[in-house]
């Protein structure tokens, strides 16, 4: 079957010239792997690697991502002159398929405002509701390899489309037969036409402003140093703007201030990763800065590194959101500001300290599936009622300060991150010691991510075993301690002894198991990647305690893993 569709994309007379010289250079297992399936458009949008083929990112699937987008919105709105706005990261073909997805949306009579440039995800949130748009574009593959691009779709609140949304676009997307056949119009004709239009830059002024207010001591004299890196990518600007703009010291990593498409100074455009700090760490040490701040390519998550006793330690996501949960509801309560009714979001994965924090101050917590759509959702269903939203995140580094972006927000993270180090330096203090202050207040909790890599169509297999057999065949126990719950997100049962009830979120194919000494564990199959993702979660009397039995419990889960066949 491969064969077959791969010579119908051969002899296809209209094909773009380097797709076609692709076609001719492939491998019969390069075949294989670019034409067993159709790149998949899921929840989440695409993602998947560059090149030719109904499993690859080409002009050719995004066109068919556009036309399932495009009449989906047809449907759902009679305005269609309110528009798209479209926004793109540094990637290979990044430009061009923000332009490709303008030249389809025009031909369902759609309106699309595009950036001149890159733009990080989070201002194409605010940018949304800013141009009272129906909906959003961002061309990324986020912290993926070079060799990678996808496509995400949002609401007209900013917000990526949940599933029960999203389901209608795929809906469209898979009724598509010939992906030759999707019409497209004249970009060139459709800018003179008024049908595409470049956004000015006064909106960056405008989404700068709106982040300048996450500061809580704004007029404090600014005393640090920041190094600051984009690893390439889209908050290369606005990063160094909103950082300079308030007062800060910044230092930019200049090799990485290019927007490089091969990310040619970096392993991995990854700040959940210490190997993406390998420059910045060197400007750090050169300079005796306080914190070093790095984004990811399309600039929606932050990864930072505090000096502390002439060393500097990387904060997980989990540690950077306690601190910021902590320090923006003890200072509201300071103030007598902290409201009655407020709500801090978190997922499944995330630690349980920051939500320990939050309800320590009266706040309400909602826990929702991985992905920041389910944050972005639950801001807008309060939004007309008596809470507040006080804070959002999830553990792989994405945080939302205030809510004008629906979406996890670098460049408002960065800026708050730089004027807590600012306020503890102040103090005598820096960053890891606050850490370890609300470790001592709340617990010494400890969590661990292993993801383990499969490839191709025998790695989708195997994580399908793995989960299977973990829902069929679920552990009574691991390591002495006795599990005492367990949620299939799949079902959605949550189970206490013998005893289920429903969780009421959406399916989502990911189990939870929790154990008798407040440790807990997750499976999930990533959403962007051929990887199965697990998840530890530890509570102990000390860090170090912490830590040693989250590595046991995690080693135990790999052997039961590895005997799976």
């Amino acid at each position: 079957m491969s064969n077959e569709i791969y010579a119908r994309w051969k002899s296809n007379e209209s094909l773009a010239d380097d797709i076609k010289k692709e076609l001719l250079e492939m491998t019969e297992s390069e075949i294989e792997d670019a034409f067993y399936k159709t790149l998949s458009f899921g929840t989440g949008g695409m993602r998947g690697i560059l090149g030719a083929g109904t499993n690859r990112m080409n002009i050719y699937t995004i066109r068919k991502a556009n036309y399932g987008f495009g009449r989906y919105l047809k449907e759902q709105y009679d305005a269609l002159d309110r528009g798209v706005v479209i926004a793109h990261d540094n990637r290979h073909k990044s430009r061009e398929f923000a332009k490709e997805s303008a030249r389809v949306l025009t031909t369902f009579g759609i309106k699309c405002y595009l950036f001149d440039g890159l733009r990080p995800t989070p201002e194409l949130s605010y940018a949304v509701r800013k141009l009272n748009a129906i909906g959003g574009i961002v061309v990324t593959a986020s912290h993926n390899p070079s060799n990678y691009n996808g496509y995400k779709i949002y609401d007209e609140d900013g917000c990526q489309l949940v599933p029960k949304y999203a389901d209608e676009v795929i809906k469209y997307v898979e009724s598509v037969e010939d992906l030759f056949s999707i019409e497209v119009t004249d970009f060139d004709e459709s800018l003179e036409q008024g049908m595409i239009e470049i956004i000015p830059e006064e909106l960056d002024d405008d989404y700068l402003d709106q982040v300048a207010k996450v500061q809580l001591h704004q007029t404090l004299n600014k005393s640090i140093k920041v190094v600051f890196t984009p690893l390439h990518g889209a908050s290369r600007d606005l990063g160094l703007r909103v950082l300079e703009e308030n007062g800060f010291d910044c230092v930019p990593v200049e090799e990485q201030m290019v927007a490089d498409p091969e990310f040619s100074t970096v392993k991995s455009p990854n700040p959940e990763n210490k190997e993406a700090f390998e420059y910045a760490l060197k400007y750090g040490e050169k300079t005796q800065a306080d914190i070093l701040i790095a984004t990811d390519p399309d600039g929606d998550r932050l990864g930072i590194a505090v000096m502390h006793e002439d060393d500097y330690k990387l904060l997980t996501g989990n540690q950077t959101g306690a601190i910021f949960v902590k320090y923006i509801l003890d200072t509201l309560k300071n103030r007598n500001e902290l409201p009655n009714k407020g709500m801090v979001y978190n997922t499944i994965v995330t630690s349980d300290l920051g939500a320990a924090i939050a309800r320590d101050y009266g706040m309400t917590v909602k826990s929702t599936l991985t992905g920041f759509k389910y944050i972005g959702e639950q801001a807008k269903l309060i939004e007309d009622t008596e809470f507040k939203f006080m804070f959002g995140y999830e553990e792989s580094y994405g945080y939302v300060i205030k809510d004008f972006v629906r979406d996890k927000d670098s460049i408002q993270a960065m800026l708050l991150a730089a004027e807590i180090t600012n306020v503890l330096k102040h103090q005598g203090k820096t960053l890891y010691d606050y850490l370890f202050e609300i470790y001592n207040e709340y617990g010494y909790y400890y969590e661990s991510l292993e993801a383990i890599q499969q490839t191709g169509k025998a790695g989708e297999e195997r994580i399908k075993k793995i989960l299977k057999s973990f829902r069929d065949d679920k552990p009574s126990d691991i390591l002495g301690n006795k599990i005492i719950k367990t949620e299939d997100y799949l079902t959605q049962t949550r189970m206490i002894d013998t005893e289920t009830e429903s969780i009421g979120l959406p399916k989502s194919n990911v189990l939870k198991f929790y154990l008798d000494n407040d440790a807990w564990f997750v499976l999930r199959p990533s959403g962007t990647e051929p990887k199965i993702k697990i998840y530890v979660g530890v509570l102990a009397d000390s860090f170090e305690n912490a830590k040693t039995y989250n590595q046991k419990l995690k080693n135990e889960l790999l052997k039961l893993i590895d005997q799976i066949s």
